[in-house]
């Protein structure tokens, strides 16, 4: 399976071949990689949900939870698993595998590692990409597993439609140094690990601090659960069910498709992007338009503006 239509066919249909080779070639950012994406880029459906906190919170026995909630609903789960990237190599540590073994046999269920690479937060454009070929393969619920390395983590908020921020009673000056910014990011906020002591207290302080919340914002639900014992998990996904039915999916899709071209934008320098959309598609407004009637995706916006600015450095050089 080497040609990009097989590729794109292969992820259409569900081939997890297809969608391994995609997930390779995004992450490596090959020459056709965009291709890819453009084609893909229309077919997502279903949600994305980003789990985010500090390290040690219990997000990879939470995902464990939650792959075998939505697998007991008959639905494919895929999940990325987003670790420190080795200094010297530049991948993914593989202990997200191990924790998540029990579900590496399931045929329904797709788990990837990622590397951060460096990436400020712990996310890369790759991640969304990456999660952009899962949704199109049909996994539904994508889950993105953060690495949870302070308040750059709030960039999961731009990938997933849902954010869970997971917090444990015990991390003391880790939670005391959260600005509102971090509490901010998460839809539905959860304590987990609610066996333990000090979860009184830490549920005081979160709400405390949602309290300070600017006026106008929708503050999230805090729920308690014990991913470990199994306890509130039925509230947790009722939580989030609840979450997901009060965004229509041309909503979720309108939020993540102007949110990605941003972003194509940011990583491909394009300094002048006012003035090239203006150049090339009568403004920002009628190239949003354009990916929202699903007649372009961000991906070939992105890349036609890339060209048009080497096209004006290359004249301006030539003078």
């Amino acid at each position: 399976m080497s040609s990009t239509a097989d590729i794109i066919r292969g992820v259409s249909e569900g081939s997890i071949r297809a969608v391994a080779r995609a997930l390779s070639m995004v992450e490596n950012g090959t020459s056709n990689s965009s291709d890819i994406l453009d084609e893909l880029f229309g077919l997502r459906r279903g949600i994305t949900l980003g789990i985010t906190g500090p390290p040690g919170a219990g997000k990879s026995t939470l995902v464990n939870r939650m792959i075998s909630h939505y697998r007991d609903e008959d639905r494919s789960v895929g999940v990325i698993a987003v670790d420190p990237s080795s200094p010297f190599t530049g991948g993914a540590l593989l202990g997200d595998r191990i924790r998540m073994q029990s579900h590496a046999s399931d045929p329904g269920v797709f788990i990837r590692s990622m590397g951060s690479r460096g990436h400020l937060g712990g996310l890369s454009g790759a991640t969304r990409d990456a999660s952009f070929v899962l949704s199109a393969a049909g996994y539904n619920p994508v889950i993105i597993e953060t690495v949870g390395v302070g308040q750059a983590e709030v960039e999961v908020a731009d990938l997933a439609d849902i954010t869970l921020l997971v917090l444990v009673p015990g991390l003391g000056d880790d939670v005391q140094s959260m600005k509102a910014g971090i509490m901010e990011i998460g839809d539905i906020i959860v304590l987990n690990k609610a066996d333990n002591s000090g979860i009184d207290q830490l549920e005081s302080y979160v709400k405390a601090s949602l309290e300070l919340m600017p006026s106008g914002l929708k503050r999230p639900e805090v729920i308690r659960v014990s991913a470990t014992a199994g306890e509130g998990l039925d509230d947790l996904w009722a939580a989030v069910d609840r979450f997901a039915a009060s965004h229509t999916e041309k909503e979720r899709i309108s939020r993540s498709a102007i949110k990605t071209l941003n972003e194509i934008l940011k990583e491909n320098g394009l300094l002048f992007s006012e003035k090239l959309l203006e150049m090339e598609y009568n403004g920002r407004e009628e190239a949003e338009e354009l990916i929202l009637t699903g007649t372009m995706s961000p991906y070939a916006i992105g890349k036609n503006l890339l060209k048009a600015a080497e096209g004006m450095f290359e004249h301006n050089g030539s003078k």
